[in-house]
């Protein structure tokens, strides 16, 4: 079992009775996000813990081998050609060793929110369709589904019931929108109810974007 991934908790109460593990980007570190606990409208919720992992580092092809933080290799500009399945299976059993801690701590499954952004989303894809219980949510801000051809008959069963937001830039340069749509309609044609929306943005996040979140934050913890 390998050690649990160094991370930082915000909890938003006390004895929170919900967790959102959020993973970064490429290159980044958990510390990327946690301004916006502050920004989300989670009025209404109860307690929420918020798990900011850090990837670990390792030389990045695309990136001319230099070492970074990343949850798995990128070996071409479109993504999807020859994935580092071997990085993104390892950066799930981690992802899925936060969620086991959650549990321990007396958090259940169903009240755990799996998100990312870039990479990150993408491993929120990876690990979420495949864990064997229904979470409360995978939030997924421009991002793609990881090793697609094998999500049908890899995912759970239990899956189908977790609620799926997609968020996209319409200008994205690093993850193209058509990516992503591409994303959004496999998995809807898998069955998963996904939430989605683009907006005039490049590969970033926007307000309105933040306000789309914290409602549907608002529904999926209520």
């Amino acid at each position: 079992m390998s050690m649990l991934l160094e991370n930082i908790e915000v909890d938003t109460a006390p004895n929170p009775g919900a967790a959102i593990i959020w993973m970064h980007g490429l290159g980044a570190d958990g510390n990327d996000f946690v301004p916006l606990v502050r920004e989300l409208d989670l009025s209404g919720l109860a307690g929420i813990r918020f798990v900011f992992p850090h990837a670990g580092v390792m030389p990045v092809t695309i990136n001319g081998g230099y070492e970074m933080r990343s949850w798995y290799d990128i070996v071409a500009t479109d993504l999807t050609r020859r994935e580092d399945e071997s990085g993104l299976r390892a950066s799930q059993s981690q992802i899925e060793a936060l969620i086991a801690r959650e549990k321990a701590r007396g958090i259940p499954a169903e009240r755990i929110v799996l998100a990312g952004f870039s990479q990150g989303c993408a491993m929120t894809l990876q690990t979420g369709l495949r864990h064997p219980e229904r979470l409360a949510g995978m939030l997924c801000l421009s991002g793609y589904l990881p090793l697609a051809d094998k999500a049908a008959a890899e995912r759970h069963a239990a899956s189908l019931a977790t609620p799926i937001f997609m968020a996209h830039g319409s200008a994205d340069p690093v993850v193209p929108m058509m990516r992503a749509e591409q994303s959004r309609d496999a998995l809807q044609a898998l069955g998963y109810q996904v939430e989605w929306h683009d907006y005039p943005m490049q590969h970033s996040l926007c307000g309105e974007e933040v306000d789309d979140i914290g409602a549907w934050l608002r529904r999926v913890l209520a």
